[in-house]
């Protein structure tokens, strides 16, 4: 039994620790029936450790490169290109030649060979690692293979190679190298099958790129590639390319590069015939792998050769219901501007709560709204729904529902499904009809609530075990209800409409463009542009005491409250945050999922913003701004309600527009309530489940009180009646939390797992500006803070936010900014709303504005337009 060296036909998928990612896939390959693969053999990770083992030199330096930080780019350089020469310059030892020999015997002793590495962390599910070791074609002779294996084992520490591990988070120390030795084989053409479409995701669409000779030539990027589109046995699409190069291989060995005559060049790769051939081949290797796949190829005069295959780990995965009726999904963590990955106890108790069925897809959320888009009335529902949370959206619904073959169109039963029934147009008398115009209404509503969720707290304290699962269940079916009454419901749509109406009318009547961002300035009972002032007010408690605050400058520790009282006015400091947190407490960023820490777990959190409050105003601030958006409001009032005088009609048009003003002040500050119920709500649930947690760590079910964080609410459930647990359970979806953590989710995905990308239909705008939505009004220019976490925070008075989402967790940074610029958002969402609260200039889904725009540049912030500017 050969211990270095293995033909394909022993491999199969299994066999990574033993010859990695590429050879395992290899192995895998050939065992498929109708699939050519070119004769090989494998040198297994156990002739590299044996090469590596016990050198004191390498082991000095491979614990010097992980100290690097990817950052840190001369001393990876460094550091990798002594470790390179070192192992290049290691003799294979004679045990290893011999069976090197023993398998070269069976081929021709003039045949060619591609020499190629196949790392441990290569070619996974997960991580492509895609060309970050190196390859060797056309290898030619003994001496020539055996000197191209010494430089492939040297090639797992290419700069490349070491950063791409460090990005993703694999130990150099662990990572081992199998060598993978492939009969060469000479093609007219060759290049790369993608089983799904990269670019959009669409899992019934091929994509082949094909070019003349090795794919060594496209690989590099030397040369343009034809690309062929397939879809069910149709060539939708067709690109050829003008394909000036082309690498063949010399007959001695190794490569050239040679140009192409005026007649080649721009001459198709592949026939029809051999494209279609070519798609079956890749559904063939895709349905056994059970996943797509991203497959090189080589045609050998009329055959097809299959020289890797491996997954496309690229690609986001599609929402849970599998049946062959078309889907469309949207993404929930855009509309509740969330959209990192969600841990599955979180994912799996937003879904109990939710008003209809969500589908999980890479750790997040998405809604099925296939059926809204059924029907006429539906669909004119839902979109206008979506032009209020995210226009983006609304134009990808709107490219899906122009392929008429996609949904099947049903006529309307009445009003049709949608997630909110859209009021647009409504009169005045409709609009006060929904609800009246008494502002005791909220306050009722208020006082409703804190009692709900009083007796809650109180409640729960008596539940344990599987009692408290229920008793959770039902208090989540109680909370609903309490949402989605129609006095509560009410409210929220009569301001809605109440904004709608005076942004249409004064556009009309004065040509006044957004009106209703102003006049929401300060309105009252709103939780969270509350929450943003009262920690002014903490600041103003702080302020007096010097040694206090270089206490809380130099404070990490989240028991730094109890250290507060050995300085003059830390009691004072400490009841005042103290009381802070008693109502604000339970949030966080990422507040939807119930395992994010919040600020009662981690206080900490809030000492940047609390200094940046010291540093950025005088005392008293909190009462001057909500007292300056009042009057600012008032003023608009008044100006408005001065110029409609003078109309036509202007007596009754000044009544109809002081009523709506009216509404809109009275119920706009509720808008922001039933977010804070609901996260109150679930930190309570959260705290009685970490007892729970608790006592599986008594018992040794668990390994520490987070793993509960890995389990949805019924596993959870489960293991706490039973007290029985599959801890592998927990391990995997650690890891799986860690790649989801990685992905980009979309706004829209489709069953096929199409990615479908909006886009703003917007004209006369300047030629560089960067487009997002409009939602609150103004033109600012200052200076750009990328901030993507709120901990990281360090902001000046005229500063200019900009990040991927803003929850309402972030709403304590919005008193020190300028303006507000954000990757994710919509009219109502909660960004939106404070940034009108509070009388800042907003623009709302830029997408990739992080990028687009870098930290400290002046920019001008257009928020009545709805675009961005670089100065």
């Amino acid at each position: 039994m050969s211990k270095y060296v293995t033909g394909f036909q022993e491999i199969g998928r299994s066999d990574i620790l033993g010859v990695g990612g590429k050879g395992a896939n290899l192995g895998e390959l050939s065992k498929i029936k109708g699939i050519q693969v070119p004769e090989g053999f494998c040198i297994s990770t156990e002739a590299y450790k044996k090469i590596t083992a016990n050198n004191k030199e390498l082991n000095v330096l491979l614990h010097e490169l992980s100290a690097h930080k990817t950052g840190d780019l001369h001393a990876v350089s460094k550091t990798s290109a002594k470790i390179r020469t070192l192992i290049e310059n290691i003799s294979i030892p004679d045990d290893i030649t011999k069976e090197i020999e023993s398998y070269l015997a069976n081929f021709n002793t003039h045949e060619a060979f591609a020499v190629r590495s196949s790392a441990t962390a290569e070619d996974l599910p997960t991580a492509s690692f895609a060309g970050q070791q190196d390859t060797y074609l056309n290898v030619i002779g003994k001496t020539a293979i055996l000197k191209q294996i010494s430089k492939c084992w040297a090639s797992l520490f290419t700069d490349r190679a070491i950063i791409y591990r460090i990005q993703n988070s694999f130990d150099h120390l662990k990572v081992q190298l199998c060598v993978v030795v492939q009969q060469m084989v000479f093609p007219q053409g060759a290049g790369i099958l993608f089983t799904a479409d990269p670019v959009s995701g669409n899992r019934k669409m091929l994509s082949i790129d094909a070019s003349f000779g090795l794919g060594e030539a496209m690989v590099s990027g030397l040369v343009n590639t034809d690309n062929y589109q397939v879809c069910n046995g149709r060539i939708i699409n067709k690109k050829i390319s003008t394909k000036k190069l082309a690498v063949y291989a010399l007959k001695d060995g190794g490569t050239k590069s040679q140009a192409l005559s005026a007649e080649e060049q721009n001459r198709q790769v592949l026939t029809e015939e051999q494209i279609l051939q070519l798609e079956q081949l890749g559904r063939k290797i895709e349905a056994h792998f059970g996943q797509p796949q991203d497959i090189e190829w080589c045609l050998v005069d009329g055959t097809f050769y299959i020289v890797q295959s491996r997954p496309i780990t690229t690609l986001y995965p599609i929402p849970e219901p599998n049946d062959p009726e078309n889907h469309v999904y949207i993404s929930v963590g855009h509309q509740q501007m969330m959209t990192d990955a969600m841990k599955p106890l979180g994912l799996s108790l937003w879904q109990l709560r939710a008003a209809r069925p969500m589908f999980k897809a890479g750790g997040r959320l998405f809604v099925d709204v296939t059926d809204s888009l059924a029907t006429p009335n539906g669909r004119a529902n839902l979109l206008d729904v979506m032009e209020q949370h995210d226009p983006l959206i609304k134009d990808a619904l709107i490219t899906i529902t122009e392929r008429s073959d996609f949904i099947k169109s049903l006529p309307d039963d009445g009003n049709g499904p949608a997630l909110v029934k859209s009021t647009k147009g409504m009169s005045v008398a409709a609009i006060l009809a929904q609800i009246g115009n008494d502002l005791a209404i909220v306050s009722d509503l208020i006082k409703h609530n804190e009692a709900s969720v009083e007796g809650l707290k109180k409640n729960i304290q008596t539940k344990s075990g599987p009692d408290l699962f229920e008793f959770i269940l039902e208090d989540i079916g109680q909370s609903k209800k309490m949402i989605f009454d129609s006095q509560h419901m009410g409210v929220i749509i009569a301001a809605m409409n109440a904004s709608s109406w005076i942004n249409e009318k004064m556009g009309e009547w004065l040509g006044e463009k957004n009106p209703a961002d102003t006049l929401s300035q300060s309105a009252p009972n709103n939780i969270t542009s509350e929450m943003g002032l009262a920690l002014l007010d903490v600041a103003d408690v702080i302020r007096p005491y010097p040694a206090l605050i270089k206490y809380l400058q130099e404070a990490k520790e989240d028991n730094f409250l109890d250290d507060l009282i050995q300085f003059d006015g830390g009691k004072e400091t400490r009841d005042a945050i103290n009381t802070y947190l008693e109502k604000y407490g339970m949030r966080c960023a990422g507040e939807i999922d119930i395992t994010n820490t919040r600020w009662s777990e981690k206080p900490s959190i809030l000492i940047p913003l609390i200094l940046s409050n010291i540093k950025n105003f005088e005392p008293h601030a909190g009462k001057r701004k909500f007292e300056q958006g009042q009057q600012e409001a008032l003023n608009k009032e008044n100006e408005l309600l001065g110029r409609l005088a003078l109309l036509p009609a202007g007596e009754q048009k000044v009544g109809e527009t002081k009523q709506m003003i009216s509404l809109l002040r009275n119920f706009a500050g509720y808008r922001e309530y039933p977010k804070y119920v609901i996260v109150n709500r679930f930190f309570i649930y959260k705290q009685a489940l970490l007892q729970e947690a608790e006592q599986l760590l008594k018992a040794k079910v668990i390994s520490a009180g987070e793993d509960i964080y890995y389990l949805t609410f019924q596993e959870l459930r489960e293991a706490v009646s039973t007290n029985k647990l599959d801890i592998q359970i927990v391990d995997k979806r650690k890891e799986e939390f860690k790649q989801y953590e990685k992905l980009i989710p979309p706004r829209v995905i489709t069953s096929d797992g199409e990615i479908m990308r909006g886009k703003y239909n917007r004209e006369n705008l300047p030629a560089e500006a960067i487009v997002g939505l409009a939602v609150s009004s103004g033109v600012i220019e200052g200076r750009a803070r990328v901030i993507l976490n709120m901990e990281d925070a360090d902001l000046e008075d005229e500063d200019i936010l900009v990040t991927t989402f803003t929850d309402p967790s972030w709403t304590p940074l919005f008193v020190s900014i300028k303006g507000l610029i954000t990757e994710v958002g919509g009219l109502m969402t909660h960004g939106a709303v404070i940034a009108r609260e509070y009388g800042l200039p907003a623009v709302v889904g830029v997408e990739n504005a992080t990028k687009l725009i870098k930290d400290g540049q002046r920019i001008r912030l257009n928020g009545t337009d709805g675009y961005v500017e670089i100065l």
